[in-house]
């Protein structure tokens, strides 16, 4: 470069066409000088720029030129990188969250499940029938699960007309009464100190006030979460979906952009401070139904709610002619994040008579054969079952009426002497299990407890034991029964209650229950972008090199 520069300053006459040749030198030399670097692996700058072509068209190819190269070095580069850092980095790249065949991250939490079964022989509830000791309430749990049977009576009538679901909300009320009972307490207490007019109501008068009809319709329809909410495909992860569920309206008025006005009809029964206090109940209903005298509510706390979906109800009917609903099965499907769960309640065929229990037997095969719920799930990858075996986890509960295979005599006499495990080996559930010819796969806890059928009435005796008992005598048997099935189930506790209300004592069990809960991809990519990725934004070639004036400001 000196030794050309030496030839054009040298010349003593300069002329101004030796000025122009001068000019062309410098620019023509100077790319060559630049590009002897790379000549190793793409040749010399003289193949592909002409000492004396257009500058326009030599300005263009020298830029287009060095670009090439700058960003074939840079991949290169790049995948050395990646090559030595290999997993660290896919792990956090965003490139990998595009990728919907990736599997997500699953993460387990545990929750505590509550399922409790009560045949309570026909009788319609009182208002002072206290319900925390059958529902266990110093140990909550986050999903109450509560199956009845014989809510009202089996009568012709009915069977074979419009089923009477008065009872059912009657129910409802006193459940909620327990489940939520500081909200109650709270609306009742505020309501004496204001002058309305139940301000001289007891809190029994005021508990006996929520069974009028009005009432019961207000209350029932404030405890239900929105159907449209709880019965929507909850698999994407897309976050305006997820957006869109947590803005959905619930039932609850907390949730409603508007206040929740009474209903005009019901303002007279239900106070202005039990309608505030609604806002604050701790539990709702996820799903309910009655069949004749069979009836099933899920109850979750609120918090739980945004995470449920899919909830379908399936019933079969195998009563009178094999498809009323006197006998049958209420099934409930639903999701909690990613786990699948499908409750069963069902009233099984009556009999102790030799052979009553291979109806018994049958009445469940149709139940698994019949049961089918819809297809509601939006999802392309979407796995929600449509029959009950399918699920992750499986609950059925119910009076199953299978019976002990001895002679009401003969279970008198191991009854006295407290040994249970004697009449539990002719117990026909656990025989017919144990042969394999029905509920194969299903689990039941160990039963520490008395049988649960039949008492007489308000009394803690079996039927039989008294002279006016004897004409209704039944041996004495564990009809109502609690079992599960798949993984990630554990069962805590298997007892059951000793309220005289029924012929049958209710029978409860608490379950730790694992849920799978997916990371949301899109979340976490939104973390990443925020400046959790360790992946650098691409730079542009213009922002790496210097400036093109910088080579002839010499």
């Amino acid at each position: 470069m000196a030794t050309a520069t030496c030839s054009c300053s040298s010349n003593p006459t300069t002329t101004p066409e030796n000025s122009v040749k001068c000019d062309k030198k410098k620019k023509s030399i100077i790319p060559k000088i630049f590009g002897s670097k790379r000549d190793s692996r793409e040749g010399s700058e003289e193949d592909i720029v002409p000492s004396d072509g257009n500058e326009t068209d030599l300005d263009t190819k020298i830029i287009t030129s060095r670009k090439k190269t700058f960003l074939e070095t840079s991949s290169s580069a790049r995948q050395g990188f990646q090559g030595r850092h290999g997993a660290g980095i896919e792990g956090l790249n965003l490139s990998c969250y595009d990728d919907l065949t990736m599997e997500e991250p699953t993460v387990i939490q545990d929750i505590r499940v509550f399922a409790a079964t009560w045949n309570v022989g026909g009788k319609t509830p009182n208002p002072e029938l206290n319900l925390e000791d059958f529902l266990q309430l110093e140990g909550s749990s986050d999903i109450y699960v509560l199956g009845f049977q014989e809510i009202v009576p089996l009568s012709p009538g009915n069977v074979l007309v419009i089923e009477d679901n008065e009872p059912a909300s009657k129910w409802l009320a006193l459940i909620s009464h327990a489940l939520n009972k500081q909200y109650h307490e709270s609306a009742y207490s505020s309501d004496s100190s204001t002058n309305s007019i139940h301000s001289n109501y007891t809190k029994t008068e005021s508990k006996s006030n929520l069974f009028s009809k009005p009432s019961l319709k207000a209350l029932n329809k404030n405890l239900r979460a929105d159907n449209n909410f709880v019965k929507r495909c909850n698999c994407s992860w897309d976050p305006t979906v997820s957006n869109r569920r947590r803005a959905t309206k619930l039932s609850d008025p907390a949730c409603a952009s508007e206040p929740n006005v009474p209903d005009p009809n019901v303002d007279d029964f239900l106070s202005t401070a039990e309608s505030c206090m609604l806002k604050k109940f701790k539990y709702q209903v996820v799903a309910s139904k009655q069949m004749v005298g069979l009836f099933v509510s899920i109850w979750a706390r609120k918090q739980l709610l945004k995470d449920i979906g899919h909830v379908r109800i399936s019933c079969v009917g195998r009563g009178i002619m094999g498809y009323l609903g006197n006998k049958g099965c209420i099934s409930i499907s639903m999701t909690l994040h990613q786990t699948s769960f499908c409750f069963v309640c069902s009233h099984l065929a009556s009999g102790e008579k030799e052979g009553d229990e291979l109806r018994r037997n049958a009445d469940v095969a149709e139940i698994m054969k019949s049961t089918q719920f819809s297809r509601i799930c939006k999802s392309p990858i979407g796995r929600m079952p449509q029959r009950i075996i399918g699920h992750d986890r499986m609950i059925w509960l119910g009076d199953l009426n299978y019976r002990v295979g001895l002679s009401y005599e003969e279970t008198r006499l191991l009854l006295e002497d407290n040994d249970w495990d004697s009449l539990l080996e002719k117990d026909q559930l656990n025989t017919e299990r144990e042969s394999g010819r029905v509920f194969s796969g299903w689990n039941e806890g160990k039963i520490s407890f008395a049988p649960t059928y039949k008492y007489s009435h308000n009394s803690d005796s079996y039927t039989g034991e008294t002279v006016k008992s004897k004409k209704k005598r039944r041996t004495p048997a564990w009809c109502d029964r609690i079992l599960w099935r798949g993984s990630g189930i554990e069962q805590l506790s298997y007892v059951r209650g000793e309220s005289r209300f029924s012929d049958h004592r209710p029978v409860c069990a608490v379950f730790a229950v694992e849920v799978e809960t997916k990371i949301n991809r899109n979340s976490i990519s939104k973390l990443l972008r925020k400046g959790y990725s360790c992946t650098a934004t691409n730079l542009e070639y213009e922002d790496c090199i210097p400036q093109r004036h910088s080579f002839y400001e010499l």
